[in-house]
């Protein structure tokens, strides 16, 4: 058995710690009820009673959550300096920056956005910080760098995969609207780890699938 143990819900954040495993080439063990949701909740709860989230990971006797923070903590014991940039390049500010954007602001207004609309479609788009403007910025750094990590692949685009896919898939934006994060998304699929990773961590495709939004908001004005 592998130190390393992911705790797992198909289709849901913990796809990142599969995807990561394969990356880094990496043994693990990978725990879930395939096709049952709450049975692979159980298992989490079993472990985790008090906040059973996923993904959990089991590292050794540590009980790790936040996939970000996993992710981190995972590369600083058993793969340093792999798959990040190195503190004194130019390219290291971008990707701390992506690697806490994922959940802290896009994951976050994504969500918001959908239960929002869910209850009332939306008729214009906020004039503050909503979900198709989260998706512009990451439009937009795209333009200028092919990786959310800059020059190479890095765990910023481990991270950013799942809410950009959160937020075509719901229909909380336009995806005609960002041909970059589209390009994007062809780049990472194509890569021999993110294959393996879905064949193990997806074998039944998604499961429990969140329904996509009738409508969501109107573009709004694009600078």
């Amino acid at each position: 058995m592998s130190s390393i143990t992911i705790f797992h819900l198909e289709g849901r954040r913990s796809d990142r710690i599969v995807w990561l495993m394969e990356e880094l080439g990496l043994p693990y063990d990978l725990e879930f009820k395939r096709g049952d949701l709450m049975g692979s909740m159980a298992l989490v709860r079993a472990l985790n009673p008090v906040a059973p989230v996923v993904p959990t990971v089991r590292d050794g006797e540590d009980i790790l959550t936040e996939s970000g923070a996993i992710i981190e903590v995972l590369l600083a014991r058993h793969a340093p300096g792999k798959l990040e940039p190195a503190v004194t390049s130019p390219d290291y500010p971008a990707h701390r920056m992506w690697m806490h954007y994922a959940e802290g602001t896009m994951c976050a207004r994504l969500f918001s956005d959908y239960r929002a609309w869910r209850v009332t479609p939306p008729t214009a788009r906020s004039p503050l910080v909503d979900s198709e403007a989260v998706v512009q910025f990451a439009e937009d750094f795209l333009a200028a760098h092919p990786w959310f990590g800059g020059a190479e692949f890095s765990t910023a685009d481990i991270m950013m995969k799942f809410p950009l896919d959160v937020a075509t898939r719901l229909n909380l934006v336009d995806e005609t609207l960002f041909p970059r994060v589209a390009e994007w998304k062809a780049k990472i699929e194509a890569r021999a780890a993110f294959q393996r990773a879905l064949a193990r961590a997806r074998p039944d495709g998604m499961v429990g699938a969140l329904p996509a939004l009738a409508q969501h908001a109107p573009s709004g004005p694009r600078g």
